[in-house]
């Protein structure tokens, strides 16, 4: 058995609660989740890595943020789409984490589309709400945010898939080459976890 094997290390069965205790282990979440809910941004979500990663170290036996690079925090006002307001809200955030010395990434989730094409040569629908940014991400099982107010867990595709390590593509976004590096990525990390193939492809 490999040493990082779920099986070492075994998670109780994940649900909501269980799961956001299991991301606030990791102290920067949970300092995150405090200090944000003070600066009222509407829709406001902790998601992405710095939450699912939690499980897979849990299950290695590894410290909850290893690997962590950055915290990602989502949220949406489409009152005001100018690059100033949101840069205003990126600086209130950078100051009020400054000593917890991570990367805070920042996203009005209203504005994506404007910047979307130049950054990555790809369009972008204009969304409607925070969790449409959350839907978009590229393996289902990592479609997860915790609202900052309400510690409401969002999960469109549940989290049995995350427990047991099944890297499957996003129904919601299509994208066969980004899926399976970014996949692999994680597979190189977490060696136990397994890619599922693409419907009517066979085993990546």
């Amino acid at each position: 058995m490999h040493p990082d094997h779920p099986a070492a290390h075994p998670v109780e069965r994940l649900n909501e609660a269980s799961f956001v205790a299991l991301a606030l282990t990791n102290p920067v979440n949970a300092e995150l989740l405090q200090r944000l809910g003070g600066l009222g941004l509407p829709q406001c979500r902790l998601t992405a890595g710095c939450l699912f990663q939690a499980v897979w170290n849990r299950q290695a036996g590894r410290a909850p943020g290893w690997s962590v690079n950055d915290h990602d925090v989502f949220y949406f006002d489409g009152d005001d789409l100018s690059w100033e307001a949101e840069d205003r809200v990126i600086q209130a955030v950078q100051a009020l984490t400054a000593d917890l010395g991570v990367k805070v990434e920042v996203k009005n989730q209203a504005r994506v589309h404007l910047w979307y094409r130049d950054r990555f040569q790809a369009d972008y629908p204009q969304l409607t709400r925070t969790t449409d940014g959350i839907d978009r991400y590229l393996v289902a099982c990592t479609c997860v945010g915790i609202d900052v107010r309400t510690r409401a867990l969002y999960a469109p595709h549940g989290l049995d898939e995350l427990q047991r390590g099944v890297l499957r593509m996003n129904p919601r976004l299509a994208q066969p080459a980004m899926f399976r590096d970014k996949a692999r990525s994680y597979q190189q990390r977490w060696p136990w976890l397994s890619i599922a193939p693409a419907e009517g492809e066979g085993c990546p």
